[in-house]
């Protein structure tokens, strides 16, 4: 016996499958956790195209699979000192508001389900430091600092950065 199975029914299922799931990643000692519903895929470092007059933390762009991706340094980007990349650095894929990016960690960790009762609202030291994380998740004893894609990038880079992967 088949039944039929909406399209909603299945986009609610699938984000249920997603709900509470994180990929954690290292940068320089810390462990960062995003949204599992913003990664596409996590690929190894590859040949990176540095276009001129970007920020720093924007290292260039990458031609995946035909598709050009530009790819930020998640530590330059929280000012961090840059460390030359290895066999453990990632690009992460990351989606966001159908721009596509990649995120350049020292490593990926792994998938956690952290619920939202373990995830509380970063400390208020100075909103400038927090704009990047959105919560603190805990694991264990272990902390997690959960980021928020949305910012990563202000509507000025997105804008740019979108323009270099139409133009490419």
């Amino acid at each position: 016996m088949m039944t039929e199975i909406g399209s909603q029914e299945v986009e609610t299922w699938e984000e249920d499958t997603q709900k509470d799931k994180f990929l954690t990643f290292i940068v320089e000692n810390e462990c960062y956790g995003i949204e599992i519903k913003y990664v596409t895929e996590i690929i190894g470092i590859q040949k990176i195209t540095e276009i001129p007059e970007m920020p720093d933390f924007i290292r260039g762009i990458i031609n995946l699979r035909g598709k050009i991706i530009p790819v930020m340094d998640i530590r330059l980007r929280f000012k961090k000192p840059f460390q030359p990349y290895n066999d453990r650095t990632c690009i992460v894929v990351i989606d966001v508001d159908d721009l596509s990016i990649g995120l350049i960690v020292d490593s990926v960790s792994e998938v956690l389900s952290i619920p939202d009762s373990e995830i509380v609202a970063p400390p208020e030291i100075h909103q400038k430091g927090n704009k990047y994380v959105m919560g603190v998740g805990t694991v264990g004893e272990d902390v997690k600092l959960i980021l928020d894609c949305t910012k990563l990038l202000n509507t000025d880079e997105a804008q740019t950065l979108e323009t270099i992967g139409k133009e490419h």
